[in-house]
Protein backbone atom coordinates (compact mmCIF):
# COMPACT_ATOMS: atom_id res chain seq x y z
CA UNK A 1 0.00 0.00 0.00
CA UNK A 2 1.62 3.41 -0.93
CA UNK A 3 1.47 5.98 1.49
CA UNK A 4 -0.76 9.10 0.77
CA UNK A 5 0.74 11.67 -1.45
CA UNK A 6 2.45 14.64 0.59
CA UNK A 7 1.80 18.27 0.00
CA UNK A 8 3.36 21.77 1.25
CA UNK A 9 0.22 24.55 1.22
CA UNK A 10 3.08 27.36 1.28
CA UNK A 11 4.70 28.81 -2.14
CA UNK A 12 7.80 29.70 0.51
CA UNK A 13 11.29 29.42 -0.76
CA UNK A 14 11.90 28.92 2.87
CA UNK A 15 9.38 26.21 3.87
CA UNK A 16 10.55 24.62 0.91
CA UNK A 17 13.88 24.08 1.40
CA UNK A 18 13.30 23.45 5.45
CA UNK A 19 10.69 20.43 4.44
CA UNK A 20 12.99 19.41 2.22
CA UNK A 21 15.06 18.00 4.80
CA UNK A 22 12.92 15.60 6.17
CA UNK A 23 13.52 13.44 2.89
CA UNK A 24 10.02 13.29 1.91
CA UNK A 25 8.85 13.52 -1.74
CA UNK A 26 6.60 16.17 -1.78
CA UNK A 27 4.24 19.00 -3.81
CA UNK A 28 3.59 22.16 -3.39
CA UNK A 29 0.17 24.04 -4.04
CA UNK A 30 -0.61 27.50 -3.50
CA UNK A 31 -3.05 27.60 -0.53
CA UNK A 32 -4.83 30.74 -1.62
CA UNK A 33 -6.05 32.00 1.71
CA UNK A 34 -6.94 35.38 3.38
CA UNK A 35 -4.15 35.84 6.00
CA UNK A 36 -5.87 39.37 7.59
CA UNK A 37 -6.02 38.99 11.33
CA UNK A 38 -9.11 39.41 12.50
CA UNK A 39 -10.09 42.26 15.53
CA UNK A 40 -8.65 40.95 19.31
CA UNK A 41 -6.59 38.09 17.72
CA UNK A 42 -3.18 37.29 19.44
CA UNK A 43 -0.61 36.84 17.37
CA UNK A 44 -0.14 32.92 18.23
CA UNK A 45 -3.65 32.72 17.41
CA UNK A 46 -3.56 34.54 14.03
CA UNK A 47 -0.05 32.11 13.31
CA UNK A 48 -2.12 29.23 14.84
CA UNK A 49 -5.52 29.96 12.54
CA UNK A 50 -3.50 30.23 9.27
CA UNK A 51 -1.44 27.20 9.43
CA UNK A 52 -5.01 25.35 9.71
CA UNK A 53 -6.53 27.92 7.17
CA UNK A 54 -4.08 26.73 5.06
CA UNK A 55 -3.61 23.21 4.90
CA UNK A 56 -7.58 22.76 5.01
CA UNK A 57 -7.74 24.91 1.91
CA UNK A 58 -5.14 22.50 0.04
CA UNK A 59 -7.13 19.63 1.74
CA UNK A 60 -10.63 20.65 -0.07
CA UNK A 61 -8.87 20.84 -3.89
CA UNK A 62 -6.30 17.19 -2.97
CA UNK A 63 -8.62 14.55 -0.11
CA UNK A 64 -6.14 12.05 -0.75
CA UNK A 65 -2.82 13.76 0.39
CA UNK A 66 -1.49 14.83 3.82
CA UNK A 67 -1.29 18.34 3.91
CA UNK A 68 1.22 20.48 5.51
CA UNK A 69 0.40 24.49 6.48
CA UNK A 70 2.40 26.93 8.13
CA UNK A 71 2.88 30.80 9.22
CA UNK A 72 4.41 32.76 11.39
CA UNK A 73 4.04 36.03 13.44
CA UNK A 74 5.85 38.34 14.94
CA UNK A 75 4.67 39.60 18.29
CA UNK A 76 6.18 42.91 20.21
CA UNK A 77 4.10 43.75 23.19
CA UNK A 78 1.71 41.42 21.61
CA UNK A 79 1.21 43.40 18.47
CA UNK A 80 1.68 41.59 14.94
CA UNK A 81 4.46 42.17 12.82
CA UNK A 82 4.01 40.94 9.45
CA UNK A 83 6.00 41.07 6.49
CA UNK A 84 7.58 44.52 5.46
CA UNK A 85 6.83 44.34 1.97
CA UNK A 86 9.11 47.51 1.42
CA UNK A 87 12.51 48.75 2.87
CA UNK A 88 10.88 51.83 4.62
CA UNK A 89 8.30 49.28 6.40
CA UNK A 90 11.24 47.25 7.24
CA UNK A 91 13.55 49.99 8.65
CA UNK A 92 10.35 50.80 11.06
CA UNK A 93 9.85 47.62 12.29
CA UNK A 94 14.10 47.20 13.09
CA UNK A 95 13.69 50.28 14.46
CA UNK A 96 10.74 49.10 16.72
CA UNK A 97 12.41 46.06 17.74
CA UNK A 98 16.14 46.87 18.64
CA UNK A 99 16.66 46.51 22.01
CA UNK A 100 13.56 44.24 22.36
CA UNK A 101 12.91 40.87 22.59
CA UNK A 102 10.36 39.53 19.87
CA UNK A 103 8.43 36.42 20.13
CA UNK A 104 8.23 34.69 16.89
CA UNK A 105 5.38 32.59 16.59
CA UNK A 106 5.57 29.39 14.28
CA UNK A 107 2.56 27.11 13.48
CA UNK A 108 1.91 24.23 11.72
CA UNK A 109 -1.07 21.91 10.88
CA UNK A 110 -1.57 18.61 9.06
CA UNK A 111 -4.70 17.58 7.58
CA UNK A 112 -5.48 14.53 5.76
CA UNK A 113 -9.41 14.81 4.66
CA UNK A 114 -9.49 11.18 3.53
CA UNK A 115 -8.30 9.95 6.62
CA UNK A 116 -10.39 12.77 8.99
CA UNK A 117 -6.75 13.70 10.36
CA UNK A 118 -6.43 17.06 11.78
CA UNK A 119 -3.39 18.41 14.37
CA UNK A 120 -1.47 21.24 14.56
CA UNK A 121 1.51 22.48 16.75
CA UNK A 122 2.77 26.00 17.93
CA UNK A 123 6.75 26.49 18.21
CA UNK A 124 7.47 30.19 19.76
CA UNK A 125 10.88 31.44 19.81
CA UNK A 126 11.92 34.78 21.75
CA UNK A 127 14.37 36.70 19.80
CA UNK A 128 16.25 39.24 21.60
CA UNK A 129 17.48 41.74 19.32
CA UNK A 130 20.83 44.26 19.58
CA UNK A 131 20.57 48.18 20.52
CA UNK A 132 20.68 48.56 16.70
CA UNK A 133 22.13 52.11 15.23
CA UNK A 134 20.87 53.11 11.97
CA UNK A 135 23.49 52.66 10.22
CA UNK A 136 23.52 49.00 11.27
CA UNK A 137 19.78 48.46 9.86
CA UNK A 138 20.47 50.43 6.78
CA UNK A 139 23.33 48.31 5.73
CA UNK A 140 21.82 44.96 6.46
CA UNK A 141 18.77 45.69 4.51
CA UNK A 142 20.18 46.91 1.73
CA UNK A 143 22.27 43.92 1.91
CA UNK A 144 19.63 40.68 2.79
CA UNK A 145 16.43 42.43 1.62
CA UNK A 146 13.70 40.39 4.02
CA UNK A 147 11.18 42.12 2.60
CA UNK A 148 9.32 38.36 2.58
CA UNK A 149 10.25 37.98 6.01
CA UNK A 150 8.03 38.32 9.11
CA UNK A 151 9.69 41.06 11.51
CA UNK A 152 12.20 41.80 8.80
CA UNK A 153 14.49 39.46 10.41
CA UNK A 154 16.24 36.61 8.39
CA UNK A 155 18.47 34.86 11.23
CA UNK A 156 20.24 32.53 8.64
CA UNK A 157 22.16 35.01 7.24
CA UNK A 158 23.38 38.04 8.36
CA UNK A 159 20.28 38.68 10.00
CA UNK A 160 21.98 36.50 12.76
CA UNK A 161 24.23 39.96 13.53
CA UNK A 162 21.32 41.96 14.84
CA UNK A 163 20.53 39.21 17.53
CA UNK A 164 22.17 39.11 21.18
CA UNK A 165 20.31 35.53 21.65
CA UNK A 166 17.97 33.15 20.63
CA UNK A 167 15.42 30.83 22.53
CA UNK A 168 13.81 28.04 21.29
CA UNK A 169 12.76 24.31 21.50
CA UNK A 170 13.30 23.76 17.43
CA UNK A 171 16.09 25.33 15.81
CA UNK A 172 14.12 25.12 12.55
CA UNK A 173 11.12 27.65 13.72
CA UNK A 174 12.27 30.71 13.81
CA UNK A 175 13.23 30.13 9.31
CA UNK A 176 9.49 29.41 9.02
CA UNK A 177 8.28 25.43 9.80
CA UNK A 178 9.31 23.87 13.29
CA UNK A 179 10.60 20.40 11.54
CA UNK A 180 10.70 18.76 15.10
CA UNK A 181 6.37 19.76 15.48
CA UNK A 182 6.46 18.80 11.90
CA UNK A 183 7.85 15.49 11.98
CA UNK A 184 5.69 14.57 14.88
CA UNK A 185 2.67 15.39 13.11
CA UNK A 186 3.61 13.61 10.16
CA UNK A 187 4.28 10.42 12.27
CA UNK A 188 1.06 10.92 13.59
CA UNK A 189 -0.39 11.32 10.16
CA UNK A 190 1.59 8.05 9.30
CA UNK A 191 4.46 9.24 6.99
CA UNK A 192 7.88 8.79 9.15
CA UNK A 193 10.77 10.56 8.14
CA UNK A 194 12.62 7.80 9.54
CA UNK A 195 10.71 4.79 8.13
CA UNK A 196 10.93 3.76 4.22
CA UNK A 197 7.81 4.72 2.46
CA UNK A 198 6.16 1.79 0.53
Amino acid sequence: MHPPPLILASTSRYRHELLSRLRLPFEVLAPEVDESARGGETPAALAQRLALSKARAVAQRRPEAVVIGSDQVADLDGQALGKPGTHEHAVQQLRRMRGRTVHFHTAVAVVGAAAGFEQAALSSVAVSFRALDDDEIEHYLRTEQPYDCAGSAKCETLGIALLERIDSDDPTALVGLPLIRTSELLRQAGLDPLRRQR
